[in-house]
């Protein structure tokens, strides 16, 4: 009989071939994990090469997920299981694991050949090298072979469902539900039932080898965590974006046009968004990154929410008409998921560095708004924040989220469609102003006296016509000019615009009001920041910390925020583009970067040892 153990956590790797299902294999893991009411952080690892030679070290896939049943905030430090389905995936993986640590090995990969091509002189399941870890050797695709003896595949697709065979015995060590992803099994393969069955039965047999087989002596159970009440899904960052997006249509009564060009790791929003054409969202793929910005900056002109979405290398194509869309005063949604650069860099891998493009990579003075999320479910309200600003400003907006946030995923709680912010928008409709004859004219430059926007005129409105392009405009007119005051006048006007974007103040997290030292964050290392500060304060240390989702303008009160803190660490991935604006813009902080470019996000750890190496230096 077996023995059931509860844990608080755990950490779970699924290493493989990029041809062995793991992303698929962590994401079904992660879909039940998620209706069992864990709290869940994860990290998919792709390889960049498209298709690596099979059994390579280029070609191996992971899958980190960590659940709990306490709230966490990061994907986990180390994993203490790892599933290796071949020697590649083993040998990648081993240096991750925590010591003592359990692998679950597919020993049928493990032959000469293979052993061969990634290095090892020796099988490490049989020259001691693993004597550290707990290892289980499973013929995971003999034994799915065999338990699908009876169904009508070949061989060779029998073989192919021997990630679901280890998803099922993951999901019985684990005591994880299989039911839902038979469900979504018959779903994905409704077209082929044969391979569906086939697929459920391998699943199925993988639960039954970890019930029967006396090396699995005992399985484990972690509870539910204690989430505020409401209705929770799994949402990645990339997903919650395309709901933002699609919110954000909604809450403004405005149809919503994507111009998007495939690029990793921003694809899967285009992917999302072409779902939702019954919330009235167009999608269209164009020819490249510059046709795709143009046709959403022609769609804002329409009247419409225009929206672009890429990554690094796609943005820097866009920055020409993003330019034309400051000159125009027009609402533009733009949405850098970032990779590792430059030029194409590592495409699959996580990176920051596009923070100084975001502010200044355009010609001339262009300010424009730049947000950042800081998890994959504050992707959704990050993309309502940015609407909001777009649409009452009359500017392009940036939103820098990364390969981290976008492909992690963790528990949503759905909000009520009456929460959601009213961006309704009022368009000009008629003349605004009376010429000297005293004759009613419009005037497209007209603005707002408290935000600075512009009138939004939408083409075809009677008496409304005006002229726009990217040449310079008199204020008020927007006629052509090349006056040197004019012009002065309408470059700091447009900036002050920027400038006067109203946000929330920065919050700090300093329970005590005693700490010298800050932690101030970015995107995606909000988790790892918050994981180590709360590691920090369980030893006794005084720390604060904050984050900043508004990156320009940043909130009215980071000045005051700054003065409080003898120094301010500022942890990024990338070389210290975020502390270069600091101490820009407020030269009296002391502000000391830990930077990190390794492609990978940070660790809890890492930043832990890192932060108490200054405080202990004062």
């Amino acid at each position: 009989m077996n023995t059931v153990r509860q844990l608080d956590r755990v950490v779970i790797r699924f290493a493989g071939d990029s041809g062995d299902g793991m992303q698929l294999t962590g994401d079904r893991f992660t879909a039940e994990t998620a209706k069992l009411g864990n709290d869940l952080s994860t990290l998919p690892n792709y390889p960049a090469e498209i298709r690596a030679p099979a059994g390579t070290l280029p070609g191996v896939s992971s899958f980190q997920i960590h659940f709990a049943d306490t709230d966490i905030l990061t994907p986990g430090d180390q994993p203490e299981v790892l599933i290796a389905m071949n020697p590649a995936a083993l040998k990648a993986n081993i240096r991750d694991l925590k010591p003592g640590g359990t692998i679950v090995v597919n020993t049928d990969e493990f032959t000469k050949r293979n052993l061969t091509k990634v290095g090892y002189d020796d099988n490490p399941l049989e020259d001691g090298s693993l004597d550290d870890y707990q290892v289980y050797p499973v013929a995971l695709a003999t034994l799915t072979i065999g338990a699908l003896a009876e169904h009508e595949v070949s061989k060779k697709d029998a073989e192919r469902s021997k990630n679901m065979f280890a998803l099922g015995l993951v999901s019985w060590m684990y005591s994880r539900p299989t039911e839902a992803t038979e469900d979504f099994l018959r779903g994905k393969f409704k077209a082929k039932p044969v391979i569906a069955e086939a697929n459920i039965a391998a699943l199925r047999a993988g639960w039954n080898y970890g019930e029967t087989a006396e090396a699995f002596a005992v399985r484990f159970e972690i509870p539910p965590a204690k989430l505020a009440a409401g209705t929770y899904r799994n949402i990645t960052g990339n997903t919650a974006l395309a709901w933002g997006i699609t919110a954000s249509g909604v809450a403004s009564g405005l149809p919503v046009f994507l111009g998007a060009y495939p690029i990793t790791p921003a694809s899967d929003i285009l992917h999302e968004l072409s779902k939702h054409k019954r919330f009235g969202v167009t999608t269209v793929q164009a020819e490249d990154e510059i046709a795709a910005v143009g046709a959403a900056l022609g769609a804002s002109w329409g009247g419409a929410l225009g929206v672009t979405t890429s990554s690094g290398p796609g943005i820097a194509l866009k920055s020409e008409t993003i330019s034309l869309a400051v000159s125009l005063e027009l609402p533009l949604v733009v949405v850098d998921v970032q990779r590792a650069g430059p030029s194409t860099g590592m495409p699959t891998k996580t990176e920051q560095a596009d923070l100084v493009m975001a502010m200044f990579g355009r010609h001339g003075e262009a300010p424009i708004a730049v947000l950042a999320p800081q998890s994959p479910s504050d992707c959704f309200d990050i993309m309502l924040e940015a609407a909001r600003i777009a649409l009452t400003y009359r500017t392009p907006v940036m939103v820098l989220s990364d390969g981290y946030i976008a492909n992690g995923a963790e528990p949503w709680k759905l909000p009520e469609l009456a929460d959601l912010p009213d961006l309704s928008v009022e368009f000009a409709t008629e003349p605004n102003a009376v010429d000297a004859k005293g004759e009613e004219i419009f005037l497209p430059f007209q603005r707002d006296p408290v935000t600075l926007a512009r009138p939004w005129a939408v083409p075809g409105t009677p008496g409304l016509q005006h002229r726009i392009g990217g040449i310079e405009k008199a204020d008020g007119t927007g006629d052509i000019s090349y006056d040197p005051i004019n012009h002065d006048h309408m470059v700091r006007t447009r900036a002050a615009k920027i400038a006067g974007v109203e946000v929330p103040d920065l919050e700090v997290d300093d329970p005590q009001g005693d700490a010298n030292v800050l932690v101030l964050g970015w995107g995606s290392t909000w988790g790892p920041i918050g994981a180590a500060v709360r590691a920090l304060r369980e030893k006794g240390a005084s720390i604060a910390r904050a984050h900043l989702r508004y990156l320009n303008p940043m909130p009215r009160n980071t000045a005051r925020v700054l003065e409080q803190y003898d120094k301010v660490v500022v942890p990024e991935m990338n070389l210290g583009q975020l502390a270069l604006l600091l101490r820009g813009n407020f030269p009296g902080t002391e502000v000391v970067g830990y930077n990190k470019v390794r492609g990978l996000p940070f660790t809890s750890n890492e930043l832990t040892d890192a932060l108490e190496e200054v405080i202990k230096n004062g």
